[in-house]
């Protein structure tokens, strides 16, 4: 490494790949990366890289120690979103960067109804693979959601993505 890392766990989320064959899904896996990116930077104890750092290594093949250096972080997470009508799965890999290994993967298959409670579940898989133990505190302020309705979810999704593509600010939609 060039600079030295942060004294806390520090981390890069990909872009989740979107492997539905469908463009217009592609909100979607942003959506999934993005609320992952959130989840993680409420933690006071974790050093996250930030949204529009990591998106752009988007659609980009990258080597993952290149990528630990340049933004300086020892962990990256890549994963991928696979949607089909009411039903969901999700990959995530976290790799030490340092020395290429997965010291986490999984996999998710659920209804599209549970997509909350499974973002909140892989960002806490997450955190317990980087060994960064949670107040009760911290639970709540990570964990907290603001709507249960998937489909305000997903229109507010969809209107963020296309925001961002066309270079619109949104401030705090």
């Amino acid at each position: 490494m060039a600079f030295p890392l942060p004294e806390k766990p520090s981390i890069t989320v990909f872009p989740f790949i979107n492997m539905s064959g469908n463009p217009k899904q592609e909100y979607f896996s942003d959506g999934i990366t993005e609320e992952i990116i959130t989840g993680l930077s409420k933690v006071p104890r974790l050093f996250v890289i930030a949204r529009n750092s990591t998106f752009t290594y988007k659609g980009k093949p990258v080597k993952v120690q290149q990528v630990a250096e340049d933004l300086d972080v020892r962990y990256v997470l890549e994963g991928s979103v696979r949607k089909s009508e009411d039903r969901v799965r999700i990959t995530a890999q976290l790799i030490d960067a340092l020395s290429g290994d997965h010291i986490w993967a999984e996999r998710y298959d659920r209804n599209l109804k549970d997509i909350f409670a499974l973002q909140d579940e892989t960002t806490l898989k997450i955190l317990q693979a980087l060994q960064v133990n949670l107040s009760a505190d911290e639970q709540y302020i990570t964990y907290r959601k603001s709507t249960d309705n998937l489909e305000v979810y997903l229109t507010c999704l969809f209107m963020l993505y296309r925001a961002s593509s066309s270079g619109q600010f949104l401030g705090n939609f």
